[in-house]
């Protein structure tokens, strides 16, 4: 109530948006300016300040030039922020004594963003709302510099930049912070916080590239891109869907789920294996052959070395290097099943880890060049990283609850 008061009090012509906009038509119709004028229902002095421009010197001596508005264009802006236009139209629509929710339905916008906004930028004492002003105001308060809460910060830049260099993800380093500095605001950030750092908005002084310190390898932001996927199929297949619902419900360790990852020319490979429950990796070693049988052995030989409740069964897709499963179910008893063709999510954790290891082993590269040695080094790496799927913990401290068999009661 008190604002439509207000409004009823607001004094002098209003900003006329739609006049404008039928004045510049009229105009470029080749109509005169005082044809177009008496249309409109403005002066002809109006009509040439519109058309011409002009500049105008406020009490205090800011001078503001407006262009033509045959030139004018929208600033471009977020859409989560009022826009001039749209200050110009509550400006319009207050002079029509609208109520603020009126006002909102029109622009589509919330009726307290509206009446925030009147409430924010009226003039007093005159009770006048001026757009234009607080347009103006609005794109100073956007662009007063700040510096970031990392470069503001040497013990929190020293944080991040020390887990950037171990390759954390800034997702594991802002929760990590929230762990290690519990109730100290100025050292939590969100992720967004970070990757804006790194990609020079936070003024964050790393000792290596963004390239090098995010697993994507990538200098600037772009939006994912699809996986390929491989369909091939062969005879003698357990299907996915003939899983038991354990494996659906990762409530009990012992499940993998298992690819390869190929390096330049598909000449060498790596073979990946993630339990489903902790997320744990291990990496095969097929020395520059990625064979069926010579996988099927390697496999065998990464496996067996688990204790019995953790090989329960594995999962791959429909590469044609897992043709001989079936020799490997009856070397160690572990069945294998089969997602469906170009269903990768079927075997999420794994397609995850694959781009984990990318970090490591980029695309493009002879992966045959890597030792048992550099493998288990990986291993151990991405297993210490914590982890939001598990709460923030790492693989290895969850496998370090399973590891042993379950004690007779």
């Amino acid at each position: 109530m008190a604002l439509m008061k207000r409004a009823r009090r607001v004094r002098g012509a209003p900003p006329k948006n739609a006049a404008r906009a039928h004045y510049d038509q009229l105009m470029k119709q080749g109509m005169g300016n005082s044809e177009a004028c008496r249309i409109v229902g403005i002066s002809r002095s109006s009509g040439t300040r519109w058309r011409h421009g002009h500049t105008a010197i406020s009490k205090t001596g800011v001078v503001t030039k407006y262009p033509p508005i045959s030139r004018q264009r929208p600033r471009v802006t977020s859409v989560r922020f009022l826009s001039e236009e749209e200050r110009i139209t509550i400006a319009d629509l207050l002079h029509a004594r609208r109520s603020v929710r009126t006002i909102a339905r029109e622009l589509g916008r919330s009726p307290s963003t509206v009446s925030r906004e009147i409430r924010r930028n009226t003039h007093q004492p005159s009770g006048n709302y001026r757009p234009r002003t607080a347009q103006r105001s609005a794109e100073r308060r956007r662009s007063r510099p700040r510096t970031g809460k990392i470069a503001a910060s040497a013990e929190l830049t020293a944080f991040v930049r020390t887990h950037l260099l171990e390759r954390w993800s800034p997702r594991q380093i802002s929760n990590r912070l929230r762990t290690e500095f519990p109730g100290r605001a100025e050292m939590q950030v969100v992720p967004e916080t970070v990757y804006q750092a790194l990609y020079g908005r936070g003024s964050l002084d790393l000792a290596v590239s963004p390239a090098l310190a995010l697993r994507t390898g990538r200098t600037g932001r772009r939006p994912r891109r699809r996986k390929e996927h491989r369909t091939k199929r062969f005879p003698d297949m357990v299907m996915i869907r003939d899983r038991s619902a354990e494996v659906t419900g990762r409530l009990v360790p012992g499940h993998w789920e298992g690819d390869l990852i190929i390096g330049k020319g598909s000449c060498s490979a790596i073979g990946t294996l993630v339990e489903r429950t902790t997320r744990f990796t291990i990496l095969v070693h097929l020395a520059g052959n990625r064979g069926a049988e010579n996988l099927r052995d390697r496999l065998a030989e990464s496996m067996s070395a688990l204790p019995a409740h953790l090989r329960k069964s594995l999962t791959w897709d429909q590469g044609t290097e897992m043709a001989c499963h079936q020799d490997f179910t009856r070397r160690t008893l572990i069945p294998v099943y089969f997602c469906d063709p170009a269903s990768p999510w079927q075997r999420g954790s794994n397609e995850n880890t694959n781009g984990l290891l990318r970090q490591y082993f980029p695309k493009g590269t002879d992966l045959g060049t890597h030792t048992i040695k550099d493998l288990a080094r990986v291993a151990d790496e991405l297993n210490r990283r914590p982890r939001e799927i598990l709460g923030w913990e790492s693989p290895v401290e969850q496998l370090a609850r399973l590891i042993s068999p379950p004690t007779e009661s």
